[in-house]
């Protein structure tokens, strides 16, 4: 299990660097055909804090609002209450707020900037559909979320696409512009600045994609972490186990998620992606994958 949770944060790691080398190339890239050199790697830099930041003290407040969630108090759903309070103290965290979504389907997610912060979410299917022991797992999986940094990991892959994205179409519109063929042309002449243009004409369009799939990947990491850290917190990686197989077998749709949000559920709430280029771009890893990770531990 620790081999597992180790191996899950450096992959992450590595991801998130990945991410930096790439947003860095288009910089370079954007700076090289604009004739802004540095200033133009300066400029995407202060472009992606300011995106950071605002995303950051946001998030949460507009994931909230997005999905219909409702805050709780204890007197409303006191069992939900105890196990949240328990596994927060067993996790040495401040307790999280709760909120209900009315939808019968069953999901749950956890938001918020940092544990002081932190807000775990079910719907009300969540409640009805699961035992103790599931609901447990569910929630020691969210509860992992919120130690880890997760939420803060996954904004940053949010902002770091739409950076990517951004500096993409810089770019090719100086090429519709024809700024970045004069810049070429007037640097230098020869193959040398024919291959510039078509290499950077390539990551232009290729690196939308390319985040896109990182992004997706990160998420799909942070889960398989997420459901180590959980059964490592109830000691009981079956609960979890038979919660994610019910979660899968009920084929419900969620009305309040959507492809923005989709990412935050424990499972994906949305219709399943099958075959295996289409799981690239799915935002959870296999349910029997997962099933089998914690069936091992």
């Amino acid at each position: 299990m620790y081999e597992q949770i180790t191996r899950n944060k450096w992959r992450s790691f590595f991801l998130i660097l990945f991410f930096l080398g790439l947003i860095f190339a288009l910089s370079w890239a954007f700076g090289e055909l604009t004739g802004l050199g540095p200033q133009g790697m300066i400029f995407a830099a202060v472009i992606a804090v300011a995106m950071t930041f605002g995303s950051y003290y946001a998030s949460d407040k507009i994931v909230l609002a997005i999905s219909r969630a409702k805050p709780v108090q204890k007197k409303d759903y006191p069992y939900l209450y105890n196990v949240v309070e328990g596994l927060a103290i067993a996790a040495g965290l401040p307790k999280p707020r709760c909120y209900v979504i009315d939808d019968t389907a069953p999901n749950a997610f956890a938001s918020g900037r940092n544990p002081k912060n932190s807000v775990i979410v079910v719907t009300k299917g969540l409640l009805e559909k699961l035992n103790r022991a599931e609901l447990e797992g569910v929630i020691a999986h969210e509860m992992s979320h919120i130690k880890n940094r997760d939420v803060l990991v996954q904004t940053l892959a949010v902002v770091m696409v739409g950076v990517v994205a951004l500096l993409s179409d810089w770019i090719l519109r100086t090429f519709i512009w024809g700024r970045g063929r004069k810049r070429s042309s007037g640097k230098s002449s020869g193959n040398a600045a024919a291959i510039f243009v078509v290499v950077a004409l390539v990551l232009a369009i290729l690196s939308p994609l390319i985040a896109q799939l990182l992004k997706l990947s990160i998420s799909r990491k942070r889960e398989f972490l997420a459901d180590a850290n959980g059964a490592l917190l109830t000691r009981y990686p079956p609960g979890l186990a038979s919660a994610l197989k019910k979660l899968s077998e009920d084929k419900e749709p969620l009305e309040a998620a959507n492809k923005a949000t989709a990412h935050l559920y424990i499972v994906n709430p949305l219709k399943d992606i099958k075959g295996k280029v289409n799981k690239l771009f799915s935002t959870h890893p296999p349910i029997e994958e997962r099933i089998s990770a914690l069936e091992k531990m």
